[in-house]
């Protein structure tokens, strides 16, 4: 396949974006229970499910964020037959390797930043603000497809191109109740100390497992009556305001290897399970959706399969050329430096 065999996407009057409508159902069936992130209690917020309304019957429950999503697609890039796309970035910290492609924060991360890169990421996020997106595409392509803030050092910032959800409506909420006993009454058998009264004590018992715990009105996961959906937009717009300063055939090159990547990515097989008790499946009796959307907001349904996508993305890889893969050593003294700029910045404030 021809590098330039999707430069219609790149046009100034090409559509705004590539979005799929994929319909998702509970592996045990559509009526099944299945159970959603969780998320730690906030500002106006209880934790638990991330339901909105709270209260009703029409509502919707977020399944698996964005970041979340992301997270997921983006490791494909470690293994075969995507490795060869993109330079496989890994900072030996002591006993383990963490590839950049794992980092949270991607080319922003500390855990590459406190290494001896971090003056060529410092360098290409400062391009990236002049205006070159090059040099870091050469070292972390998947973090102008996936975004990234460089909010800890050059504040540079790089909008998602893809972002993946997936949502449930008009859930019912279940709650669910346990009881754990122990293997034997380590009490009554004189195993253990009674410390009958003394709450502290018992507690430190009961969370070594040593005597009964009731667990009850825990999250029971939900069952969603209006169906599971997952949606994702590739920003085909946001894609094509990646350019080179004064470079036309460069920022070609630049914008169809991202191109492949994004394609690559959106049209890759989702991942089923989850978590624990969410393993979800397409629904045959409902299709998924593949369109294109104009800038009028037309839609047209199209067809990339995901082998097209890759042979597309490795003919715009070879043309672009992929950068160097490496491993680098975790810098213990940059991190203490950092973390001293750090300090020294709250101390001003």
């Amino acid at each position: 396949m021809k590098p330039d065999n999707h430069d219609s996407y790149l046009d100034a009057n090409g559509p705004a974006a590539l979005v799929i409508r994929q319909p998702l159902m509970p592996v045990e069936g559509k009526d099944g229970v299945f159970f959603p992130s969780t998320y730690a209690s906030g500002e106006n917020f209880k934790g638990g499910y991330n339901i909105d309304p709270g209260e009703g019957e029409k509502n919707v429950c977020l399944v698996d964020s964005i970041g979340s999503q992301a997270n997921r697609i983006e490791p494909i890039f470690m293994s075969d037959p995507y490795a060869d796309l993109v330079p496989q970035i890994v900072i030996q910290a002591g006993e383990k390797e963490i590839n950049l492609l794992e980092a949270g924060h991607r080319a922003g991360d500390a855990i590459v930043r406190c290494s001896e890169l971090q003056e060529t990421l410092r360098k290409a996020f400062d391009d990236l603000l002049d205006g070159n997106p090059e040099p870091l595409a050469k070292i972390a392509p998947t973090s102008l497809v996936f975004g990234v803030w460089d909010s800890r050092d050059t504040g540079a910032k790089v909008p998602r191109l893809i972002a993946s959800t997936i949502r449930a409506f008009d859930v019912r909420r279940l709650r669910r109740s346990a009881q754990y006993f122990p293997a034997t009454k380590y009490v009554s058998e004189g195993l253990t100390p009674d410390h009958k009264g003394e709450k502290k004590k018992r507690d430190q018992f009961a969370e070594r497992g040593f005597v009964e715990v009731p667990a009850t009105g825990t999250h029971g996961g939900v069952i969603a009556d209006g169906g599971v959906r997952r949606d994702a937009t590739l920003a085909l717009a946001a894609m094509r305001m990646l350019k080179i300063k004064g470079d036309e055939e460069g920022t070609k090159k630049l914008q169809r290897y991202i191109l492949g990547l994004s394609l690559v990515a959106f049209t890759a097989p989702i991942e089923n399970y989850l978590r624990q008790g969410c393993l979800l499946v397409g629904d045959p009796d409902d299709p998924e959706i593949f369109q294109e959307v104009q800038r009028t907001g037309k839609r047209e349904t199209v067809s990339i399969s995901h082998e097209e996508a890759l042979a597309f993305a490795k003919a715009a890889a070879d043309d672009f050329g992929v950068g160097a893969s490496q491993t680098v050593p975790f810098d213990t003294k940059r991190a203490e430096a950092d973390l001293k700029k750090k300090e020294a910045a709250a101390d001003k404030d």
